[in-house]
């Protein structure tokens, strides 16, 4: 144990307690004691205080209780002769750091200088949260590196970036050395910041390093179902479930020792490239608490070993890096060298099976001139034509294998991938072509992570790409006629004809209670699980989150209960539900775990339920934000009258059936009624709902429940004349 380590710790926590307690009285005399203080457009109020103390911060009165809370953590500054022998007063002085800073960035927002300025994100807000947090659910993000600090070079700053993009990890940046930043120096370099490519500059200060740990917090609340205040449950589930470190890069101050013994409460380490004191026995992290003088070419790897991050890094022979934090890079027209697809020139993806004795495996064709051959700008025609073979491999698997060519596609550095099927544009940047980047890579990416991902239902692939125009559009009238028998053949599915439903419990990593039941008219809550892709999933993967589920004996037919159901939700949910309906928002509705992309409510007054999806930031007719309502909703959590799910469920004849079904749909956001409105009101027509669309109301015609009863009157919505839900 070092003692210099805690000493510094404790007297960083000090001054920072003091700089919140002076910028606090500050705020108050301009703003007043019952100033709103929040992080905009997040719930969870300040969610470090909030998720370790369940006190909710609603005012700048309130950050008075917090304040003392945090002087009361406190201990005294040891003097440089005393001898710590525990950690204990060390991470009190770091929890005490987390509240103080808590309090200032949030004072930062009322009154300057505003978190949120040039590249600097501060908060994220709920829609990120919910966004990313899938990430870290599926196991495409494995954890984040909070790096504070800078590196003695922009080109050391640049290899640290990209080695921990490649291995997928978010970087969460704050802070600086000799007044310099990781982030600037990224950005002098042309390296693209923000949540798209995981490169997330939170602030120059050190007080917003809270941003990242918050972050850790919210995804305990929102996908663990944690409750507030609980703040034992909550580190052990940061120190179990989300893999992060603390990467120390430059002179370390009192104060960023401070923050570093607020890391190690979650379990999250620090790992250091200078000469400061380390604390290498285990105890709340899982191995080494901190460690240091590692060199810049070792250290990203020494992270990972001391947190213990399991990282399985592609390994795809193209010349630009690759990984899934390359997903989100955007291609600007000037950084461009061609676009592919768009409104005048032909482009498709397509996969089709055939006979193993057809398919020569690797081999990958261009047919007609490749890039160096293409000038300059947009209007490619590109036909990506895969053919794929294998003993398991089903028709019924295409569709999938297509929708995963755009993470594949997309994760190449340099490489911009938008749409699927014959609505595709893709954008390679001047940068990858210079380092290499060809069309026939293209094939490289498909040939490598089919072989990868589908390996025990596929046994060859094999690539042609054409790139003349008339090729293009010849192949389009063969390919646009295989999409339109698969969309048939979808359509024929229903419930009934099933025999089988698939689970999904790929988010019981932070909703250990959640299992989604996903049929052919309801897919997985998130909307990216088909009741095709829950088969499919099982076939390449017999022992992965995806498992049959026999219907078995029938329960009751208007809930959609079944005892094969029953049985497997009661068994997979740690044995905390009994049963499950699946078309009832009243009855034992379907647990959800965080990653849905809508919420639907009753609203008694209304006779209805009402839907908000994660984009709608304001508040609702049920006078609750969406961030608020997924605390009620999420976490593996049953809440009758409540329900998340995906958007396609709200077009299906069975959404809500037991409770009168869409019918009872009385408001949702206009942008979401205009996203999915003609799937609604085909559906409606089907149910004899004439002019359906026009009678739900939104936010334009109705803000509270009361207005949404006036404006149902208006209209002679047909919920008004259901039985009531209640």
């Amino acid at each position: 144990m070092s003692k210099i380590i805690c000493s510094a710790a404790i007297r960083g926590a000090h001054k920072i307690v003091v700089q919140a307690e002076e910028k606090l009285q500050k705020t108050i005399e301009e703003k007043g004691p019952d100033a709103t203080v929040e992080f905009p457009n997040t719930g969870y109020y300040l969610p470090i205080i909030y998720s370790m103390t369940g006190i909710p911060v609603k005012k700048l009165s309130d950050c008075n209780q917090v304040l003392k809370e945090a002087r009361d953590l406190l201990p005294p500054i040891p003097r440089e002769s005393n001898h710590l022998p525990y950690l204990g007063n060390t991470l009190d002085a770091g929890m005490a750091t987390l509240f103080a800073e808590e309090v200032i960035e949030a004072c930062r927002y009322m009154v300057g200088p505003n978190p949120v300025d040039d590249i600097w994100l501060g908060a994220a807000d709920d829609i990120i949260l919910r966004e990313r947090g899938i990430e870290f659910v599926d196991g495409s993000a494995p954890g984040f590196a909070a790096i504070v600090g800078a590196a003695p070079t922009n080109e050391i700053a640049v290899k640290i970036a990209r080695q921990l993009q490649e291995m997928n990890l978010y970087v969460f940046m704050s802070a600086s050395t000799d007044g310099k930043t990781f982030s600037q120096q990224l950005a002098e370099e042309g390296v693209q910041l923000g949540w798209e490519t995981r490169l997330v500059p939170f602030g120059k200060e050190i007080t917003s390093t809270i941003y990242s740990l918050g972050f850790a917090s919210r995804a305990a609340l929102s996908f663990g179902g944690v409750k507030e205040g609980d703040y034992r449950k909550n580190l052990l589930y940061n120190k179990n479930r989300i893999f992060a470190f603390v990467l120390a890069l430059g002179e370390v101050d009192d104060e960023k020792y401070a923050n570093a013994a607020g890391a190690i409460n979650y379990g999250f380490p620090t790992i250091a490239d200078t000469n400061i004191p380390e604390i290498l026995p285990t105890g709340v992290c899982t191995y080494e608490h901190v460690v240091s003088n590692i060199p810049h070419d070792k250290i990203v790897d020494k992270c990972v070993e001391v947190r213990g991050l399991k990282v399985a890094v592609a390994k795809v022979s193209i010349p630009v890096s690759y990984g899934a934090a390359f997903e989100g890079e955007r291609i600007r027209k000037d950084d461009m060298q061609i676009e592919i697809g768009g409104p005048k020139a032909p482009a498709f993806e397509y996969v089709c099976t055939k006979d193993v004795s057809e398919v020569e495996d690797g081999k990958i064709e261009v047919i007609g001139p490749d890039l160096d051959k293409i000038p300059e700008g947009p209007g490619v025609a590109l036909g990506i034509f895969v053919e794929v073979a294998g003993r398991k491999m089903q028709s019924d698997f295409e569709p999938i294998f297509e929708r995963r060519m755009h993470h594949y596609l997309g994760e190449a550095q340099g490489f911009f991938h938008m749409g699927q099927r014959d609505i595709i544009r893709h954008r390679i940047s001047k940068n990858a072509f210079a380092a290499g980047m060809r069309l026939e890579h293209i094939g490289t990416i498909i040939h490598s992570k089919f072989h990868e991902e589908f390996n025990s239902i596929m046994d060859k692939v094999q690539i042609t790409l054409y790139t003349n125009k008339a090729d293009v559009e010849e192949k389009l009238v063969e390919v646009r006629k295989a999409y339109h028998g698969r969309d048939e053949r979808l359509k024929g599915m229903t419930d009934d004809s099933a025999n089988v439903f698939y689970s999904c419990t790929l988010c019981q990593s932070f909703a250990p209670t959640h299992v989604c039941v996903v049929t052919p008219e309801r897919s997985g809550l998130c909307g990216s699980v088909s009741w095709l892709d829950g088969k499919a999933g099982y076939e390449i993967s017999p022992t992965g989150p995806n498992q049959p589920i026999e219907k078995g004996k029938l329960v009751d037919p208007a809930l959609g209960q079944f005892e094969g159901t029953n049985d497997f939700i009661y068994n997979n949910s740690n044995r905390e539900l009994e049963k499950v309906s699946l078309y009832s928002i009243m009855a034992d509705p379907m647990t959800s775990c965080g990653c849905f992309e809508c919420i639907s409510a009753m609203l008694p007054m209304t006779n209805g339920i009402m839907t908000v999806d994660r984009d709608y930031q304001d508040m609702t007719p049920c006078g609750m934000k969406f961030s608020t309502l997924a605390g009620t909703v999420g976490g593996g959590l049953q809440t009758p009258g409540f329900m998340g799910h995906s958007k396609f469920y709200m077009s299906s004849k069975k959404f809500v059936s037991a409770d009168g079904g869409l019918a009872r749909l009385v408001w949702m956001p206009k942008a979401l009624k205009d996203e999915i409105g003609e799937m609604i009101e085909a559906t409606a027509k089907s149910l004899g709902l004439e002019d359906f669309l026009s009678k739900i109301a939104d936010e334009t015609v109705a803000q509270t429940e009361e207005e949404v009863v006036e404006y149902l009157q208006k209209v002679n919505h047909p919920a008004l004349a259901l039985d009531p839900m209640i």
